[in-house]
């Protein structure tokens, strides 16, 4: 793991649009005119990040009515390449419900695109939010969803970053794959909900951070009042010391930050971690990774 993953400063943004609505054209109207917002008012920003299912209902009985097949002729796949063609930008596509034709399983994935509209990786949630939380919330993904099964490192003339999805965070070995891959940052489309968020939402990405020395970035829907899953919001980016630099309220918000490289060096450098892992006593799991 070098010192010098990032290779120069980088401004980003992250797009907290209200999500979940049942009108998908709406839903991506939306998401483009906060993306259009967003270039016009910080416009060298050069990587630009949605939230989780922005395009359509975050519910079980939803997915496979609101399912594309991937692919040019999809409506959110033409979104995507166009917002990042006509602004110049590479694109973390939040995630939308995929049909995948052959099997008839539905995944949630996030699309991610260059600058010139072109498709560069497409990530599959791995771990499902199957949860039963005690005068909490009861959700599974399961019931609906399949799950994915690769790790996601995508490599730009900047550096390199990984991407999960929501409850992949929970699992840091996706995080220590990228890391150890030279990702400079994990970023995480997510929907927390009103109860995981404050148990959670800012020790993971914290966690995530220190763990491997990178930045963690998170992006949430915005929280809409009487609708029906509630996010938590709370869109942030932390980074690899563990420092919340850049942090939204629970309404729609754009959250820009700049990552520097420095503050990787500086932090492998103190405490240097990257250089002092004991894989002659434990595995790396980067090695036979997907």
């Amino acid at each position: 793991m070098s010192l010098n993953v990032l290779k120069q400063k980088l401004k980003i943004a992250l797009i907290q649009v209200a999500a979940g609505g049942p009108d998908k054209n709406a839903n991506l109207s939306r998401a483009g005119s906060f993306i259009a917002r967003a270039m016009k008012e910080q416009p060298d920003t050069q990587l630009v990040v949605l939230p989780e299912c922005f395009n359509s209902v975050y519910a079980t009985d939803q997915f496979r009515k609101n399912a594309e097949v991937v692919g040019p002729d999809s409506q959110s796949f033409q979104f995507l390449s166009r917002a990042a063609r006509e602004h110049k930008v590479t694109l973390v596509g939040g995630s939308i419900p995929e049909l995948e034709p052959s099997t008839d399983r539905i995944f949630n994935t996030c699309l991610i695109f260059d600058s010139a509209g072109e498709l560069i990786g497409r990530h599959r949630k791995m771990h499902l939010f199957d949860v039963d939380i005690p005068d909490g919330i009861t959700f599974r993904e399961s019931d609906t969803l399949s799950g994915g099964s690769s790790s996601t490192t995508i490599s730009r003339s900047f550096g390199s970053f990984g991407v999960g999805i929501c409850y992949d965070i929970r699992f840091p070995e996706l995080a220590m794959i990228s890391a150890r891959r030279d990702a400079f940052a994990m970023i995480y489309p997510s929907a927390f909900n009103t109860v995981t968020g404050p148990m959670h939402w800012h020790l993971l990405a914290r966690s995530r951070s220190v763990d491997n020395e990178i930045y963690t970035i998170l992006c949430s829907p915005a929280r809409v009042p009487g609708g029906g899953y509630q996010a938590y919001g709370h869109s942030l980016v932390v980074d690899p010391q563990g420092n919340v630099i850049a942090e939204a309220g629970e309404g729609e918000e754009i959250v820009y930050a700049e990552l520097d490289p420095e503050s990787i060096a500086k932090m492998r450098r103190s405490v240097p971690v990257t250089t002092q892992r004991r894989f002659d006593v434990y595995k790396d799991v980067s090695s036979d990774a997907k």
